[in-house]
């Protein structure tokens, strides 16, 4: 007889119980802004990718400065014929060595080159490192957002609930008509969906910081603020604008541009392949040295397509160039003034918290004696929640505005939190 087995509730909680640990000991707190932007150096797919690109430029340098290849030539005539030459009596062999010479500093232009690509690479990956960082600081500061938007939004539900216990101990004394009770319900039931949208902010942003860093583990908290951190996000960036990560990155492309042109009429310039080897003449059992030099005659391929297409991406990298200065000069004067804005926003709005939370206070101090009607007391809380939302937001901005310059700048290291 099998023997049978009943699931119970205990089991079930039990099991739950074992995969919430398991989901728990899976997460991971964030680490402080300064050690997460290190760790994702190491593990971030975006910066991968950039040394991947360095790893390339250097691999097609070393190959531009390799030498064209010897060919090694064995020929033999005369041979298995008809009349005299049946056989191989009459047989003539030659073995032959050709080498091709690069004329007109193909060789020189084409490691130029590859030296310029491999600056052109790593300005690029000096760039993409910067924007990184603005990106990692920006993630990381609307989840540790989010994480406070859902402790306001149940922080209001809180208020909201105390709020309808007042109206009903109310209504209930005759003090105020029903309706005020179902308004307070239905502003409880609104806060209640508040937070259930701000829990599934809270989880995208959380979300989205632990795939940006390449984290082994989700991030689900973040114990170290930034958002209250009164240190400079990344100390001494306030570049110059031909100092600028974008501006460098479209220099070194206009210089690899410039060389690979260079290249490309070299190649125009036909290339010289000379040979020397022996003949072996069986009929007469002797042998010879055999000499010999060939030159293409460039009547129909001169490289010109090539040459007009490097012409036109010499210019589109120039362009380029110009558009990244006027950008840079444009992001310099803007960056400074933009930090400065969200530090007097934040505040302001730090000082709006304050006094919105003073006027709610009051504002409940006069329902629960019944001077002040509800509606009263409901547009205080709403005005609390908007200023502390407020303050949050100019906090995100203050920490964007800093992380902006940094984008701008070579060194994208940040300061201690």
């Amino acid at each position: 007889m099998k023997p049978h087995f009943r699931s119970s509730p205990l089991a079930g909680l039990l099991l739950l119980a074992s995969l919430g640990a398991a989901g728990a000991a899976m997460a991971e707190p964030a680490p402080p802004f300064a050690a997460l932007l290190a760790q994702a150096q190491a593990s971030a797919p975006r910066l991968a990718e950039a040394r991947a690109n360095i790893a390339r430029a250097e691999g097609l340098a070393r190959q531009a400065g390799v030498l064209p290849n010897p060919t090694l030539e064995f020929e033999v005539e005369n041979f298995s014929g008809s009349g005299p030459f049946r056989g191989t009596s009459l047989s003539e062999t030659t073995a032959r060595v050709g080498q091709t010479l690069e004329l007109g500093g193909k060789r020189s232009a084409r490691v130029a080159a590859g030296r310029a690509e491999i600056d052109a690479a790593r300005a690029q990956a000096r760039r993409v490192e910067a924007e990184y960082a603005f990106d990692l600081a920006a993630a990381y500061a609307e989840a540790e957002a989010a994480e406070r938007r859902l402790q306001l939004a149940r922080e209001s539900l809180t208020l909201a609930e105390e709020d309808a216990r007042i109206a009903s101990a109310l209504v209930d004394a005759g003090r105020e008509a029903e309706l005020r009770r179902l308004q307070a319900q239905a502003a409880v039931e609104a806060a209640r969906a508040a937070v259930q949208a701000a829990q599934a902010a809270r989880e995208t942003a959380f979300g989205a910081l632990t795939t940006l860093a390449g984290a082994p583990a989700p991030i689900t908290s973040i114990p170290a603020s930034l958002l209250e951190s009164a240190a400079p996000l990344f100390p001494g960036a306030a570049p110059a604008a031909s100092a600028t990560t974008s501006y460098l990155a479209a220099q070194a492309e206009r210089e690899a541009a410039a060389r690979r042109l260079r290249v490309e009429r070299r190649r125009a310039v036909p290339d010289v392949t000379v040979s020397i080897g022996v003949r072996r003449f069986e009929a007469d059992d002797a042998a010879a040295l055999v000499a010999g030099v060939s030159v293409p005659l460039p009547l129909f391929d001169q490289n010109r397509g090539n040459i007009a297409a490097a012409r036109a991406e010499a210019a589109a990298a120039e362009a380029r160039l110009n558009a990244a200065r006027l950008e840079a000069e444009s992001a310099v004067r803007t960056s400074a003034a933009r930090s400065a804005a969200a530090e007097s926003r934040l505040s302001a709005a730090r000082q709006g918290e304050s006094t919105a939370h003073e006027a709610y206070r009051l504002a409940r101090i006069g329902y629960e004696a019944g001077r002040l009607p509800l509606a009263e007391l409901v547009a205080a809380r709403r005005a609390l929640a908007e200023a502390r939302e407020q303050t949050i937001a100019a906090a995100v901005e203050r920490i964007s505005a800093q992380a902006a310059i940094a984008r701008l700048s070579v060194v994208a290291t940040p300061g201690e939190q």
